[in-house]
């Protein structure tokens, strides 16, 4: 019988000794090797199974392991070890009665395992030793950088560009990730981690998503909204409408918000009227705000007809600047 050498892959971001039934299988049959100490090596010791560090020499420590007991196993390091796969894979195909290889994946990465290395990564980045520009930043002197990352995804949703889209959300993820590493050095007491961001949102999703986690009938959109907003109110204790409402957002958009707030509870309060107003600025405010609840009305989302109009425009003046061309005479 050909001998068996596996390459058993596993995934760095699972506990090491979290593997499939048939890796288990394949460490407890054969003689295990692995070309460094790792957690991996001592869950596998722990099992029951000996494993050997080699240094060097690995493809021929493999196969010598192969031939004198039917099989080997080598347990691949945090990068696959693709080097050690390919040399080992070249002399088997020059010599392929030596033995067979058999690539195994003993765990994988769950979805969203890169976040661990994004979190891993900012962490590196603003500890001691670390970027220095990151390790002086606040909470404060990030929040313009904050907005112009959401602006410019928002751009790319704009244009439908989704690979730009993907990038510029990694982008607003890492202003995420560093508020709240930063938060991590909060006096006791106040501090905070991405953890604590995370798992807000995640009681947060189930909390108010019963029709998906507690098995309530679905219903219709209206009723999951009106749903969503009436475990929103007991959640949070507030005197009006429009408490939560981000104040710092565009007038436009602000206007269109409280406009909304307010009629989603049918409180009919009419905007001012700019005739009624005693100086330019107000009746000039009165009358945008005017417009925009015409717009509600309507079903327009004036932040959107606006910013069409205006890009619109920004054509027109770029198409004024070009140089007339000249005809000859």
């Amino acid at each position: 019988m050909t001998a068996r050498i596996v390459l058993l892959v596993t995934s760095p971001r699972l506990p090491a000794g979290l593997l499939t039934s048939a890796a288990w299988d394949a460490v407890r049959s054969a003689p295990v090797l692995a070309g460094a100490e790792s957690e991996l090596t001592r869950a596998v010791r722990t099992a029951g199974a000996e494993v050997s560090v080699v240094a060097e020499g690995a493809t021929q420590a493999l196969l010598d392991a192969a031939a004198t007991h039917g099989g080997a196993v080598w347990l691949a390091g945090p990068a696959g070890d693709e080097t050690l796969a390919r040399e080992l894979g070249l002399r088997l195909a020059r010599e392929p009665g030596l033995a067979e290889l058999e690539l195994m994946y003993g765990s994988w990465d769950p979805p969203g395992a890169r976040l661990l290395d994004a979190v891993e990564v900012m962490d590196r980045l603003a500890s001691p030793g670390g970027d220095p520009w990151k390790r002086a930043q606040t909470h404060r002197s990030l929040a313009g950088f904050l907005l112009e990352e959401c602006y410019e995804a928002y751009d790319a949703i704009s244009a439908d560009d989704t690979d730009a889209l993907r990038e510029e959300l990694g982008d607003v993820l890492l202003q995420v990730l560093l508020h709240a590493r930063l938060a991590e050095n909060l006096p006791e007491g106040e501090s905070w981690s991405v953890d604590d961001v995370a798992g807000t949102l995640v009681d947060k999703m189930v909390r108010r998503n019963p029709h998906v986690f507690s098995g309530e009938p679905t219903g219709s959109i209206e009723e999951i909204e009106a749903n969503w907003e009436r475990i929103k109110r007991a959640e949070k204790t507030r005197d009006s409408v429009l408490d939560g409402i981000a104040l710092s957002q565009p007038a436009l958009a602000l206007a269109a918000k409280i406009l909304d707030r307010a009629g989603r509870v049918g409180l009919a309060v009419p905007p001012p009227l700019a005739e009624s107003q005693v100086d330019p600025e107000a009746r000039l405010g009165a009358s945008l705000l005017a417009t925009v609840a015409a717009a509600r009305q309507a079903g327009i989302d004036p932040e959107a007809a606006l910013r069409r109009a205006t890009l619109s425009y920004a054509e027109a003046v770029r198409a004024a600047e070009r140089p007339t061309p000249t005809h000859p005479t």
